[in-house]
C-alpha cells in the first residue's frame, strides 16, 4: 500500500490595498490554502497600509490598537490551525472551504443577528392584516436599521454572530441610542424590547445558550403627554382657518378629543362603524387596531357635527373622515396651536388624553366606562390617561366643607 497523503495547509495574512476602506485602512484577509486549493477570510480588521509588515503578517505599530491587531491575528491562525488539527484526528474530508466553513461556523448552524432580525421581519410582513399592522412592522424596520447603525459604527461590521451577544452588548446598544441618536429613554427601550423579541426567537431555537438580557431591566419613565382643558378645546373649535387643508385637519383632531379614538383608528373608520340603538342614539362601534378590543362610544352632538360636514368624503373613499398620514396631522397641530395661542407641544394622540382627562372624567364619567370607551381591557391603562383637574379637587374639597 502507498503512503496516506497528507494535507498540506498554508495560513497567510495579507492586505487588500485595492479594496480600501472609506476611512483610509486597507481591509485585512486571511488567505487559507490547501492542497493549492485557496478561500479567502475577511477577518473584518483594517491597518493602515503603511503600518502593515507583509513579511511578519502583522502591524509595525507599538501602541494599544496595533498590539491587540497582532493578537488578534494570532488567535485567528490558531483557531484554524486547530479547526484542521481536528478533521484531521476526525478523519474527515479536508479542503480550504471546509476549513473557511468551520471557521465562521457554518458546521454548527450559527447564526448571523441581523440575518436572523431580517427573517422575523419578513414573516411579520406577511402577517400584516391578520396579526400585525403595517406601521408595527415600519417599527420593525426601524428598529432593525438602527442596530446595523450600532454595529456598524462601533464594531466596524456589517453583522455579528447570535454566539456574539452578550450583556454588554445590549448595555452599548442603550447607551448608543441615548447619546449618539439622542432617543429619550422609553424611545431607546422600544428598540431593546424589539431586539429582545428577535433574540427569545434565537433563544427557543437553540441558536443561542444564554439570554443576553437575563441581568437587564426594562425601567420605563412615567410620561406626561399633553392634554387639553375644555377652554383650550373651545379656542380650536371657534377658530376659523383660511386654509383648508388646516381646517380639515383641525376637524378631525376635535373629532377624536369628543371620540377617544386613537389616529390608526379614526383612519380606518367607515360607515359601518356607526351604529343607532333602540332610541336612535348613534354610536361608535368597532375593534382597536391596536388591541382588538371593541370599542363602544357614544357619538357626541360635535363629533355628529363633523360627521355631517363630512358626509360627502364616505361616498368618495369609503372612510368617513379625511385624514392625513400621523406625521402631517401632527405638523398641521404644532402650527394649530402657534395659531390658536396655546403654549402645548399637540400631537393626534393629544386627542385621546384630552377625551379621558376633560371630556369624561372631568364630568364625571367613572373610569370603568372610560375604559370601555377608550377600548381598554382594565382600568389600570386608563389611569395612565387620567389627569386630576384643579376643577375636581375643587369639587372635592368643597365635599368636605359642607360636611
Amino acid at each position: 500500500m502507498g503512503a496516506v497523503k497528507r494535507n498540506t495547509l498554508s495560513v497567510l495574512f495579507i492586505i487588500k490595498k485595492a479594496k480600501l476602506l472609506k476611512n483610509g485602512e486597507a481591509p485585512i484577509c486571511m488567505r487559507i490554502t490547501v492542497n493549492k486549493r485557496v478561500a479567502e477570510v475577511m477577518i473584518k480588521r483594517s491597518i493602515p497600509i503603511d503600518l502593515w509588515n507583509q513579511k511578519k503578517e502583522c502591524s509595525k505599530g507599538k501602541d494599544r490598537i496595533a498590539t491587540e491587531l497582532n493578537h488578534y491575528i494570532n488567535t485567528v491562525r490558531a483557531k484554524v490551525l486547530q479547526i484542521h488539527r481536528e478533521l484531521e484526528i476526525d478523519n474527515k474530508p479536508i479542503t480550504a472551504d471546509i476549513i473557511k466553513d468551520c471557521f465562521y461556523g457554518r458546521d454548527k448552524v450559527q447564526r448571523s443577528l441581523l440575518e436572523v432580525y431580517a427573517e422575523h421581519n419578513e414573516k411579520c410582513r406577511a402577517l400584516i392584516g391578520k396579526e400585525y399592522t403595517e406601521s408595527t412592522v415600519t417599527k420593525f424596520d426601524t428598529s432593525i436599521n438602527r442596530l446595523k447603525e450600532y454595529i456598524r459604527s462601533c464594531y466596524h461590521r456589517d453583522d455579528i454572530m447570535l454566539a456574539e451577544l452578550d450583556g454588554q452588548f445590549i448595555r452599548d446598544f442603550d447607551f448608543w441610542l441615548k447619546t449618539e441618536k439622542h432617543c429619550q429613554n422609553n424611545s431607546a427601550l422600544k428598540h431593546l424590547k424589539n431586539l429582545k423579541k428577535v433574540v427569545r426567537i434565537a433563544l427557543t431555537n437553540d441558536w443561542i445558550k444564554k439570554d443576553p438580557f437575563a441581568y437587564y431591566r426594562f425601567k420605563l419613565e412615567e410620561t406626561d403627554p399633553e392634554f387639553l382643558t375644555m377652554d383650550e378645546i373651545k379656542i380650536i373649535i371657534g377658530k376659523e382657518f383660511t386654509i383648508k387643508r388646516v381646517e380639515q385637519v383641525r376637524d378631525v383632531f376635535i373629532f377624536c378629543v369628543f371620540t377617544g379614538l386613537a389616529f390608526s383608528d379614526v383612519k380606518d373608520l367607515s360607515p359601518e362603524h356607526l351604529v343607532k340603538d333602540n332610541k336612535g342614539e348613534l354610536w361608535i362601534r368597532k375593534n382597536r387596531q391596536k388591541t382588538k378590543i371593541m370599542c363602544n362610544i357614544p357619538v357626541l352632538p360635535v363629533a355628529a357635527s363633523i360627521l355631517e360636514k363630512y358626509k360627502n368624503v364616505a361616498e368618495c373613499t369609503g372612510k368617513l373622515l379625511p385624514v392625513l398620514s400621523n406625521q402631517r396631522m401632527n405638523s398641521y397641530l404644532k402650527e394649530i396651536a402657534d395659531v390658536c395661542g396655546l403654549q402645548k407641544n399637540l400631537c393626534t394622540h393629544s386627542a385621546r388624553h384630552s377625551y379621558a382627562t376633560s371630556i369624561c372624567l372631568a364630568n364625571g364619567v367613572s373610569m370603568e366606562n372610560v375604559a370601555k370607551m377608550l377600548g381598554h381591557a382594565d382600568t389600570s391603562v386608563t389611569k395612565h390617561y387620567a389627569r386630576v383637574l384643579d376643577q375636581n379637587i375643587f369639587k372635592d374639597m368643597q365635599k368636605v366643607n359642607s360636611c
